[in-house]
């Protein structure tokens, strides 16, 4: 069967034009059109779509707002935005929202075509010179989450220092020696500045890596 897929633009020459684009296309369907994300939700609410291309401004509501709406209704769905919009922090919000391709205006009609075949595969396309800032946001985050450099097993080890686990329990609980705990053990208190487990625990506690 054809890809079903929904326009979503505030501009109609744009709309008609994807729509041109799209309608050439043998496996795909354009089902429908809408002029802004309340249209789009509502549209979608209708009927079920395989594909929505959405654009991120428009009026009444956004596309951001429209794609959170859509996942929220038809899970199933998948969004592509089309936009102008290369800043992060339109690509991180949409990334929240669902959306499963990002793609920007400028972009050739075959390489859309082939955006909206992967991701009504279940695949997830963004722009090659956007890529290095999701990973960069990545890093961030895990870096945040593992505060002072700490690896993801230091994190464990420290969080069962924190629930009063003891070096062989810990090493029971990893599967690893209980020689492996005291070189994590070591590595943790020098990375964190502390001396004790007492401190270590309390770190952990202040980190919110574990829960009291």
């Amino acid at each position: 069967m054809a890809v079903r897929v929904l326009v979503v633009d505030d501009h109609a020459l744009i709309r008609e034009g994807l729509i041109k684009i799209l309608s050439v296309e043998p496996g795909i369907a354009v089902v429908g059109e809408a002029a802004n994300g309340r249209e789009a939700v509502e549209f979608v609410r209708r009927q079920p779509i395989d594909v929505v291309l959405l654009d991120i401004s428009m009026p009444e509501m956004n596309g951001i707002e429209a794609c959170r709406e859509i996942k929220r209704l038809r899970p199933e769905t998948a969004v592509v935005a089309l936009t102008i919009h290369d800043e992060e922090e339109y690509l991180f919000e949409m990334i929240r929202a669902g959306v499963s391709g990002y793609v920007l205006k400028d972009m050739s009609a075959d390489k859309l075509v082939e955006t909206i075949y992967g991701v009504a595969r279940g695949e997830s396309f963004i722009p090659p010179r956007l890529t290095a800032k999701v990973f960069q946001e990545f890093n961030r985050l895990a870096a945040r989450s593992n505060p002072d450099g700490l690896t993801e097993r230091e994190v464990e080890v420290l969080r069962l220092v924190a629930a009063g686990a003891s070096n062989r329990e810990i090493a029971s609980k990893l599967f690893i020696s209980e020689k492996t705990v005291k070189n994590h053990l070591s590595n943790i208190f020098q990375k964190i500045g502390v001396t004790d487990r007492t401190q270590a625990a309390l770190y952990a506690i202040k980190q919110r890596l574990v829960e009291l």
